[in-house]
């Protein structure tokens, strides 16, 4: 499988390096095998439609909680995994000692971005690591035709372990990445187009 970046191109001052995530893995020139992961974790089988039994009896407060405590779930399920990952899967920080308030400021190693947000704005990419992982027969979330995830109370991206990885913004692309990045994807400029609108330049 192949994973397709976006670079910063917004101007910055002078000696600011344009970051994309595909700074954070060696490059094959250098002859060193190196690594990133990818998951998707849920835990909303089932919150919808308890949501909807408590809106059928317009309990709107008790669907609103289920809603919000399984998205919770979700999430710390997500930073629990991210947090094997670091000190055993991959082992990068096995004397890892953070309290949780270093852990919400995310002062870990690593980080676990994830398609559709601002390092990786393109949800098409969810469609790689769906494919990748069999993500949908392996644990039944699947992808609604906008690419949202279903159940709605699950979390997918990536792991990356380099320790000058960064949370960034892509922010506004010019219409030459644009180009660049459907033909490295192999599709339509103009459905590229759709996918990336909130992210491109208007000059």
């Amino acid at each position: 499988s192949t994973f397709r970046t976006l670079r910063q191109q917004h101007k910055k001052s002078a000696g600011k390096e344009y970051f994309a995530l595909s700074d954070f893995v060696a490059p094959k020139n250098i002859g060193k095998q190196d690594y990133f992961g990818v998951f998707c974790v849920c835990t909303g089988f089932g919150a919808d439609e308890l949501a909807k039994e408590y809106e059928d009896k317009n309990d709107d407060y008790n669907a609103i909680m289920v809603k919000a405590l399984a998205d919770r779930f979700a999430e710390a399920f997500a930073e629990y995994l991210h947090k094997k990952v670091r000190t055993e899967y991959w082992g990068y920080s096995e004397d890892e000692t953070l309290d949780n308030e270093d852990l919400i400021k995310e002062k870990y190693l690593g980080i676990r971005p994830a398609p559709g947000y601002p390092a990786c704005p393109d949800h098409l990419e969810k469609l790689t690591i769906w494919d990748l992982l069999k993500v949908e027969e392996n644990i039944g979330v699947s992808l609604t035709e906008s690419l949202a995830m279903w159940p709605t109370a699950a979390v997918s991206g990536y792991y990356f372990g380099n320790p000058k990885s960064k949370y960034f913004g892509v922010g506004k692309i010019s219409e030459d990445q644009l180009k660049d990045y459907a033909e490295r994807k192999d599709v339509d400029i103009e459905f590229a187009r759709k996918w990336l609108a909130p992210n491109l330049s208007e000059v």
